[in-house]
């Protein structure tokens, strides 16, 4: 998969996109007057602020881990890059789908601290734990491995990468996998929310509590301006992983921000208000895709939907700010990658069809 887009979609000047991410939007109203409305306020820095001991608190008890440790970042590549450096030996790598976003999306941030990303066949986005444990096998079995990367952990994402989901039996199974073998297990949900509340899903967050060494709750892709909520079940799991924050430059002075943001999102419900909204809007817009003769690729059944273009297309649809640069194929067909959040309205899922419908001759 390839992994910029051309030129042209960076460049295009469209002022409004549509479905083109789940992060294009700002905040949900919600969150904004949350923002609004402590803005006067003057509290601590850093993160020591009753705001986000309010919103760990709140996590907490949605994990059903009261003695869970909760670090607000700002953002997923930079959480990745520091929790994932933080879990591993200098001497270790992270095994991860080849679809993974660190592997494809995250420009090497995890090697550029000096960690290996192990790539992993991947089905429909996910890992199987048969794969991770015959690349252990391997790496006991080679009698050369002081001079190799050692495995130190695992990532998922939740969805995955293709907008598919980790069953619970799967998940228990690179769970035991990873702690036979002393790996750390890591779950990447900067779209979690469309994970929680997807018909199809069966993984929860006290889920991810019992069977993960970390894992976060994604805040910018869901309806937050940005943030992510990091979660270590066991406190102290990475000693003096603040001064770990520090260092990398994601401890953000502001923390109160974040705090606010997350404290909103877990507060009546709407944290899983905003996943069924997202997934409402998908599933109208599949069914008119359906409708118009497109076949939605992959299993996906969350927010992001993705069909196959011809060349025309492509680029009207881009021109015309719907949707985003997926993949391009050898034969200049393109996949086109639609997302769905919070903000979209059946309007705009109507105005898509409807162009669509209109230029369908191009498809």
């Amino acid at each position: 998969m390839s992994a910029e887009p051309p030129r042209s979609i960076l460049l295009s000047g469209i002022p409004e996109t549509c479905f083109t991410s789940d992060y294009a939007a700002g905040a949900h109203p919600r969150v904004m007057q949350a923002l609004c409305e402590s803005n006067l306020q003057r509290t601590a820095g850093y993160g020591a602020d009753e705001y986000c001991a309010e919103a760990a608190d709140l996590i907490r008890a949605a994990c059903r881990c009261p003695d869970a440790e909760v670090r607000f970042l700002t953002g997923g590549t930079q959480t990745n890059m520091v929790t994932l450096t933080a879990l591993l030996a200098p001497y270790q790598g992270v095994a991860a789908a080849g679809t993974g976003h660190i592997w494809g999306h995250e420009a090497g941030a995890l090697e550029r601290g000096g960690h290996r990303v192990i790539p992993l066949p991947s089905r429909e986005g996910r890992v199987d734990a048969e794969d991770l444990a015959a690349l252990l096998t391997r790496y006991e079995e080679d009698e050369t491995r002081e001079h190799t990367v050692m495995p130190g952990a695992v990532y998922l994402s939740q969805p995955t990468e293709s907008g598919t989901l980790y069953s619970l039996a799967e998940l228990q199974k690179i769970s035991g996998v990873c702690r036979e073998a002393g790996l750390a297990l890591y779950v990447d949900g900067a779209r979690l929310a469309y994970a929680l509340a997807c018909p199809e899903n069966d993984v929860f967050l006290p889920d991810l509590a019992r069977l993960c060494d970390a894992f976060y709750i994604g805040g910018t892709k869901c309806g937050a301006l940005f943030g992510e909520a990091l979660v270590f079940p066991k406190a102290g799991r990475v000693p003096h992983f603040f001064s770990i924050m520090k260092q990398n430059g994601a401890v953000l002075a502001k923390g109160r921000l974040l705090g606010v943001q997350f404290k909103a999102l877990f507060t009546d419900g709407l944290y899983e208000e905003i996943g069924r909204t997202a997934l409402e809007r998908a599933d109208l817009l599949r069914r008119g895709l359906v409708r118009l003769g497109f076949t939605p690729l992959g299993a996906s059944p969350t927010n992001q939907i993705f069909i196959r273009v011809s060349d025309a297309l492509y680029h009207r649809l881009i021109e015309n700010g719907f949707g985003g640069f997926w993949e391009r194929e050898p034969d200049r067909h393109y996949i086109v990658r639609f997302v769905t959040d919070w903000s979209a309205g059946e309007e705009e899922v109507r105005r898509l069809l409807d162009f669509l419908a209109a230029n369908r001759e191009e498809a």
